[in-house]
């Protein structure tokens, strides 16, 4: 498929992750759009994206440092999750935040912390588009209501890198929230823009198993009676509980007012993750190794009925490690030191596919197929330490079948949709 020359490149041979980090960084050329079948993605002009943009791009290329054992990271995390300086398990104090989150709140109560003490002056982050509700755009909460009403997850394609330039123009420093791919790109894009990172409290990341297309979400909806796209009136993915109900409320054929929910396991199990772009499969960052703190679910044990959740926080940096004492001092987080095995213990599915995604890389290679590159990371030693043989032959010579099956050899103009508008 030849060199990746720009970000048309990135986006047409199946490496864009989404993150908007491009359209911030050259906005006269680039813009974000929906794309129904493979999520947020950019439009380019001719002559863009061949600059700063590219150099920030993680569809392209992600990289860390060699471990420095100096530096206070877990040595044993390292090569499979990260830098990690500490490890703890908790919730959210408040619990009205506790419960409204996708497991503990933990990101929500740090944002909530971050306004109440006038350290931040507003949070980067996702929301539901109020005029396509299975849609998402980027927004600069100032509030705990904005917050609060924008707790759980969305499953649904979001670039809140694209809104990078908010935080830069904002009065003070900001809270960032986004996908491990997202924290990547900051990190990157601070790198390049002093501006930027001069303005950034802190970074949050949450653990990712890949982001579902619109497709997904749409099908959901229509599984749960809502079949026009028209009719959707909200979508809501997790929360209000460990881990939560998927619930949509629309109108259903008849025009009548429906409200269907689904089990996590079964909107993410059997719906959700079935859509996730090729992207998502060749990603070696799950958890968030680029941002000051990541967070996400601590699967280690079993969840007692109306559990109202619990969430695994990792600080990568030491401005999160700052950022996270001064929250613990005024009690915004009730939380206990965890050990490093919890981690892996939580989620091995996504060291797994950490380890798969170098079979899966070397397999589009030899190819011809565009593969993202990976240094520092480990992926080739956990492909063969932390996966069976079994796992190793599906990975390498399961990509063959999709390179074909999803035709990952041809260029794939981005389409723009912005959804059917909303009753």
């Amino acid at each position: 498929m030849g060199p990746i020359r720009n970000i048309r490149d990135v986006a047409e041979k199946h490496l864009c992750t989404g993150c908007g980090v491009c359209a911030y960084l050259e906005p006269q050329g680039i813009r974000m759009v929906d794309d129904l079948g493979q999520g947020r993605r950019p439009v380019v002009q001719d002559g863009a994206g061949q600059g700063d943009a590219l150099a920030a791009c993680p569809g392209k290329a992600m990289g860390l440092p060699p471990f420095d054992g100096s530096k206070g990271h877990l040595k044993e995390l390292w090569r499979g999750w990260g830098p990690i300086l500490e490890l703890w398990e908790g919730y959210a104090t408040d619990g009205e935040v506790r419960l409204a989150g996708s497991s503990g709140g933990a990101a929500t109560a740090l944002s909530i912390f971050a306004l109440d003490q006038k350290r931040s002056s507003g949070v980067l982050h996702t929301v539901a588009r109020g005029d396509v509700p299975y849609l998402n755009e980027t927004t600069l909460s100032q509030t705990r209501e904005q917050l609060m009403a924008a707790s759980g997850s969305r499953y649904a394609p979001a670039s809140p890198c694209d809104g990078l330039q908010k935080i830069e123009d904002s009065p003070g420093k900001c809270v960032f929230i986004g996908k491990p791919c997202d924290g990547a790109a900051l990190k990157q894009a601070e790198g390049l823009r002093p501006a930027l990172s001069s303005k950034i409290d802190v970074s949050i990341a949450i653990f990712c198993a890949g982001a579902p297309s619109t497709q997904g979400t749409l099908e959901m909806a229509r599984q749960l009676g809502v079949p026009e796209p028209n009719h959707i009136e909200s979508v809501r993915y997790r929360g209000n509980g460990w881990p939560g109900m998927a619930v949509v409320r629309g109108k259903d054929s008849a025009g009548q007012t429906v409200s269907g929910e689904l089990t996590y396991a079964d909107s993410w199990g059997r719906i959700l993750q079935k859509f996730r772009p090729w992207r998502c499969y060749s990603c070696a960052d799950h958890t968030g190794e680029f941002a000051d703190i990541s967070v996400g679910d601590p699967w280690y044990r079993d969840i007692p009925e109306g559990e109202p959740g619990r969430s695994l926080i990792l600080v990568r940096t030491e401005r999160g490690r700052d950022f996270l004492r001064a929250a613990m001092e005024v009690n915004a987080l009730t939380l206990e030191k965890a050990a490093a095995h919890v981690l892996p213990d939580s989620q091995m599915n996504l060291l797994h596919t950490r380890g798969a995604v170098w079979g899966r890389n070397w397999a589009c290679r030899l190819l011809g197929v565009a593969a993202p590159k990976y240094t520092g990371m480990g992926t080739g030693k956990t492909w063969l330490q932390d996966l069976t043989f079994k796992q190793r032959t599906q990975a390498f010579y399961g990509t063959f079948k999709r390179v074909f099956t999803k035709k990952l050899y041809k260029r794939r103009p981005v389409v723009p949709f912005d959804g059917e508008g909303c009753s």
